[in-house]
């Protein structure tokens, strides 16, 4: 189903992945970091099991359509030290960051004591070392650039806050584990599409004339929120610099699997792969239920930054 003149193709056999595709029982499939890596599309996906908590899952595939769930989960809440503490309501919404030959793994860690990003290393998509949980309560979707900037690391996060409503934020680190240098760089903007809270979605990557950032827009109805995509495109040597935001969105629930679910009317995206014929591929749960995927030339994303821009803040 492909809406005409859609910035982003879905992909005809949407969703792609759905809780009758996993060995294992989950109620969702959703919200699911992505890479291509030795050649292969690896998807880390997350799922409600049954007690209404979350845990990670792995899918493999050749095309980035087509995949297939490993028989045993990827990542599960730890169970021992400081770790266990602030994964004991579950880890959710991962993103897959390839920095410096490495894929680093940031998510949500909830617990009690709310929710903060926990930050990981995957050997090999194997294992999982924990490295350090790089933020205080509450702030999520944490994605990192995959080169430093003066010798540092830099990060989007989004705290929850009404103070500063839901916005993107940027800091930086020596060492991926301190962070600070923090300021505020993009803004919802009242009475618009993604006017009620903002937040960082895939990991940035590279074009000639900036790094693409798709991110998730909320606006709010009186049926509920309504969550959608856009895009952003930063400055290559200071990603603090936003070149252009486009005023419209990119993707808003359309099909049925988007409109209801788990939670209705919601696209939301953690992952998507730059392709070497100048396409992307973008990944977004369907409703917190199904995962599904689209194709978009990056000129065009590029072009409605630069052509159709709103202020960032």
């Amino acid at each position: 189903m492909t809406n005409k003149g859609s910035i982003i193709t879905r992909y005809k056999k949407n969703p792609i992945l759905t809780k009758d595709d996993v060995p294992y029982p989950v109620a969702t499939v959703h919200n699911a970091g992505i890479v291509k890596h030795d050649g292969r599309y690896i998807m880390l996906f997350r799922s409600h099991v049954h007690n209404g908590r979350s845990i990670i899952g792995r899918a493999d595939s050749d095309d980035g359509f087509s995949f297939t769930v490993r028989p045993e989960p990827f990542l599960t809440p730890a169970k021992d030290s400081i770790f266990a503490e602030y994964e004991e309501f579950g880890i959710e919404d991962l993103r897959i960051c390839p920095v410096e030959d490495d894929y680093l793994l940031t998510y949500s860690a909830y617990s009690r004591h709310g929710v903060r990003i926990a930050l990981a290393r995957t050997l090999g998509f194997q294992k999982v070392e924990r490295i350090a949980l790089i933020t205080q309560a509450d702030l999520r979707n944490v994605v990192i650039f995959p080169v430093k900037f003066g010798g540092r690391y830099a990060r989007l996060d989004r705290p929850h806050s009404e103070i500063s409503p839901w916005s993107i934020w940027i800091s930086y680190s020596p060492d991926l584990v301190h962070w600070g240098d923090s300021r505020v760089i993009m803004k919802p903007v009242p009475y618009h599409w993604d006017e009620m809270k903002i937040g960082p979605g895939a990991p940035p990557f590279k074009t000639d004339k900036g790094w693409l950032h798709i991110y998730h827009g909320v606006f709010k109805t009186m049926a509920g929120a309504v969550y959608r995509l856009g895009a952003a495109l930063h400055d290559l040597s200071d990603p603090a610099k936003i070149i252009g935001v486009s005023d419209q969105w990119i993707l808003q629930p359309e099909d049925p699997w988007e409109v209801s679910g788990y939670v209705p009317n919601v696209v939301f995206t953690c992952g998507a792969v730059p392709e070497d014929d100048g396409t992307v591929k973008i990944y977004w749960g369907g409703a917190d239920t199904v995962m599904c995927a689209g194709t978009a030339l990056i000129d065009d994303l590029v072009q409605l930054c630069l052509s159709d821009s709103r202020p960032p803040l």
